[in-house]
């Protein structure tokens, strides 16, 4: 059976009065910020103390969008007749966020949790060539993050938390041990002067 003559545009004419009887909702913007979910994609902030200048963040990224220098430094042994060691330290690290394409693998490759998502999204600029942001601003930005979802209650223990646990409580029983030890022959000292 053929479409009836007219129908599409009775159709789309019921689609505009429907749009036009309901109330419009106008995103006060500058004046009130969005509802932002807690895990928003928005720029990435750099944890410099935990940045090794490892580079895998760098190698890794699709778009070439991060830049890194570094320098090496000998730190001297740190017990005497030991050897020197040498250590790479950050002279820059900027990233390009009108290259980046918010993929996130830099903040997935880090193996030394120095990257992560910050909320912030306004950082627009004039100029294209000011979009590149130098490691202070990703430092600023890193303060924004968000702390990480709560693990759940019922789940099993990390094994790096257990075994530092049992550590500690195997610690503090030798202390407590070889204090109870002291005692006892603090006291047995004590009643051998006392019978003499």
């Amino acid at each position: 059976m053929p479409p009836i003559p007219g129908s599409g545009l009775a159709k789309g004419l019921a689609v505009t009065l429907r749009t036009m009887t309901r109330k419009t909702v106008t995103a006060q913007y500058p004046d009130v910020q969005p509802e932002l979910p807690p895990r928003t994609r928005g720029v990435i902030g750099l944890f410099e103390e935990n940045c090794t200048v490892c580079m895998l963040c760098a190698r890794e990224c699709p778009d070439w969008c991060i830049y890194i220098d570094s320098h090496k430094e000998t730190v001297p042994a740190a017990v005497p007749g030991g050897r020197e060691r040498s250590r790479n330290v950050l002279d820059r690290f900027a990233i390009d966020f009108s290259l980046c394409m918010y993929c996130g693998i830099c903040i997935e490759v880090c193996p030394f949790d120095a990257l992560f998502w910050s909320p912030e999204f306004e950082y627009a600029e004039t100029d294209i060539h000011e979009l590149t942001h130098e490691r202070d601003k990703l430092r600023e930005w890193m303060w924004t993050v968000p702390e990480p979802p709560a693990l759940d209650p019922h789940a099993e223990e990390p094994k790096e938390i257990a075994a530092a646990r049992k550590a500690a409580e195997k610690a503090a029983a030798q202390a407590e041990a070889e204090a109870q030890a002291a005692a006892q022959a603090e006291a047995e000292a004590r009643t051998q002067e006392g019978q003499q």
